[in-house]
């Protein structure tokens, strides 16, 4: 029970003294109140201006580069002018190519000294029509000898908005030696600069005008609307012999006093005190309030441990279990009595992984618990479960720690689907090595029947030997006969490699990880491979370096990738010309990693894009007669070798599909 505060605490709390001090922080944030929004509207004023300076300076800046650009383009045209390399096909074309690479131009001509038009982007035009102003500077460049541009004006008489089609021109001089050949001129038009060169972000938040030295405007771009006057910029464009300047003016008006987000937390800061005063007096209502959310806290969090599926443990620093939650003793079998206050060993470790738990154990006692690890239980009956723990620190108030909490899942069901898993992908692997060789039934037919064949006519042969020698009563000339079985056997071994290569390939066995040498895996189904290929005209490379470390995989899953990969290169290249039909093998080592890297490389048709967004998924497939799972097993093969299998374009045409297996660890060789 806690008790009623004392007649002289609630003196104490209600003492002139203590209420003082909030009294004067309340007055002292009132005069905050007043001040700080007018300085912060201040220092908004100045950062929007100072914000709209150096964007009008990145603009102006932008201008003046693709106009450095233009001039640029102009002088090394002249250049080639003055060189006389250029035919008038070639000189359009590049008169036509400035206006494509530069929207801002609107017309580019060459003068000659008279004024006439030589060349010209408009056609039809035999005489320039040139303001006074641009006359004159068309005179000025030729005793210059440097491009000037020429003062942009905007007539009185002219309507309002035809500052859109104000045009200023650029002259840039031709010379052939001393001779003067005339000028070129580009025609801007004014409008055309803004739009092309000024950002939209920029034209959003300004209205954006080009004016010459009376403030005259030339041209304007005002997406967001008028500009207020408010924040305004102007910057000079500083073109030879022309005046312009840039002006900016803001859309934005000037900042509220009262800034929403200012005003909030101050509001916020005075209410938080006034509460805080007001709270005093609530101090023993909010500590018995406190108590009775304790409570309910405490019984929120029985209910939901007890509602969980993962069971948790707690343990001290010794190791004795302190709390495990209902779903820990229905994992373990055990009741909370027969677990809690033990030291180990524990009733539910099973005895064959005794040493196992003995050794994590004494870790866990020298402040060397293993984050996540799993292991094995054993509950009353004798049944064992599989588990997943996770072990984190037990920490208490002051950050020290007090022990260990551990998670527990049970995994038995997890791992028994796994390894149905494994199985059928075994069953689906063996399934589709069959129906390979279903595919390949009648090449080997035929490849069969030639060394059949050519041992039945060397047997003959030697039978035909024998007879003529028993008729005429003649010894068996030995000589005679070695060749034709000497034939005979290495024809009966070309056989019956075939048949060992397919009864290997096809045969059922539990993967098994060991090192193979990469030319070993390729020999043996090199047989199978070239049957396919000679089967289309297609030529196959094997190109694997003698000094290739060996890889650690199982040589039946990664024969079966291999015979699939070449299989789709092969059947890639069977509509492109004979003698571009060329399929490579080709392995490399990747020393920093310690991988095996193998490309197999066709000259095909290629993959299109949409179909090598699926290529990999189940049962998707470019064939009419294709299941749409070679490729999904190869790369689990592959993936369960640890190892990445992928595809891209071959330069050359066609396709390169590269997998990647880890290499063997090299055995240490004695002194």
């Amino acid at each position: 029970m806690i008790p009623k505060p004392t007649l002289a605490l609630r003196l104490q709390f209600t003492s002139p003294v203590r209420w003082l001090l909030p009294v004067m922080l309340v007055l002292l944030f009132l005069a905050i109140l007043i001040w700080l929004p007018w300085q912060a509207r201040q220092m908004e004023s100045n950062e929007r201006q100072e914000q709209l300076i150096a964007d009008t300076l990145w603009v102006e800046q932008t201008i003046r580069f693709q106009l450095g650009r233009d001039e640029d383009s102009l002088r090394t045209l002249a250049a080639d002018i003055g060189a006389a390399t250029l035919t008038p096909e070639q000189l359009r074309e590049r008169m036509l190519g400035l206006l494509k690479n530069g929207h801002e131009l609107q017309r580019v001509m060459w003068l000659a000294p008279d004024g006439r038009v030589l060349a010209s982007t408009d056609s039809g035009t035999a005489q320039a029509e040139l303001s006074a102003a641009s006359q004159a500077t068309f005179e000025q460049t030729r005793k210059t000898r440097n491009g000037n541009y020429v003062q942009p004006e905007v007539l009185p008489h002219k309507p309002a908005n035809a500052a859109a089609a104000v045009l200023m021109d650029y002259h840039q001089p031709l010379f052939r030696g001393k001779a003067y050949l005339g000028s070129l001129v580009a025609t801007y038009q004014a409008a055309a600069l803004l739009d092309e060169m000024v950002p939209w972000w920029f034209a959003q938040d300004n209205q954006v005008s080009l004016v010459d030295r009376d403030d005259r405007v030339l041209a304007r771009r005002a997406a967001a609307g008028p500009g207020q006057g408010v924040y305004t910029h102007k910057r000079a464009l500083d073109l030879p012999g022309a005046s312009v300047w840039l002006l900016t003016d803001s859309v934005k008006s000037a900042p509220r006093l009262l800034p929403n987000l200012l005003v909030g937390s101050v509001i916020a800061l005075t209410l938080g005190l006034l509460w805080s005063l007001l709270a005093l007096w609530k101090h023993i209502s909010r500590r018995l309030a406190a108590e009775g959310a304790l409570r309910q806290q405490m019984s929120f969090r029985t209910a939901m441990e007890n509602s969980l599926v993962t069971g948790l443990r707690a343990r001290d620093l010794d190791g004795r279990v302190t709390y495990v939650n209902p779903a820990f003793c229905q994992i373990v079998g055990y009741p909370p009595e027969a677990v809690v206050g033990k030291l180990p060993p524990m009733p539910y470790w099973a005895p064959e992984a005794m040493s196992e738990y003995q050794e994590r154990f004494a870790n866990v006692l020298a402040g060397n618990a293993t984050p996540q690890f799993e292991t094995m239980f054993q509950r009353p009956s004798g049944e064992r479960v599989q588990v997943l723990i996770f072990e984190s620190p037990l920490m208490d108030k002051d950050g020290k720690q007090t022990g260990w909490m551990g998670s527990i899942l049970d995994i038995s069901d997890r791992r028994r689907v796994e390894e149905l898993n494994r199985q059928q992908q075994e069953k689906l692997q063996a399934s589709a090595r069959l129906a390979t060789m279903g595919e390949m039934a009648s090449m080997l037919a035929h490849e069969l029947n030639q060394p059949l064949a050519a041992i039945s006519s060397y047997a003959t042969g030697a039978l035909n030997v024998l007879k003529r020698a028993q008729d005429s009563g003649d010894a068996v000339d030995a000589g005679m006969l070695k060749p034709a079985l000497e034939q005979a056997s290495a024809q009966a071994q070309r056989a019956g490699q075939i048949i060992r290569s397919v009864h290997e390939f096809v045969k059922k066995s539990e993967p098994e990880r060991r090192a193979v040498p990469m030319a070993s895996l390729v020999d043996d189904i090199g047989a199978l491979i070239e049957l396919q290929a000679r089967q289309c005209y297609v030529a196959f490379k094997s190109e694997i370096p003698p000094e290739l470390p060996p890889v650690l995989a199982d040589r039946v899953m990664i024969e079966q990738v291999l015979l699939n990969l070449t299989r789709n290169g092969i059947e890639a290249m069977a509509h492109i010309a004979p003698q571009r039909r060329l399929l490579r093998v080709v392995a490399s080592h990747d020393a920093v990693q310690n991988q095996i890297v193998v490309d197999v490389i066709d000259q095909g048709h290629g993959i299109p894009q949409e179909v090598a967004e699926r290529l990999f998924s189940p049962f998707f497939s470019t064939k009419a007669e294709g299941m749409g799972m070679g490729l999904n097993i190869c790369r689990t093969a592959i993936e369960f070798h640890g190892g990445t299998l992928n595809h891209r374009a071959n330069p050359a045409g066609g396709t390169i599909f590269t997998f990647v297996l880890p290499a063997a660890p090299v055995a240490p060789q004695g002194d």
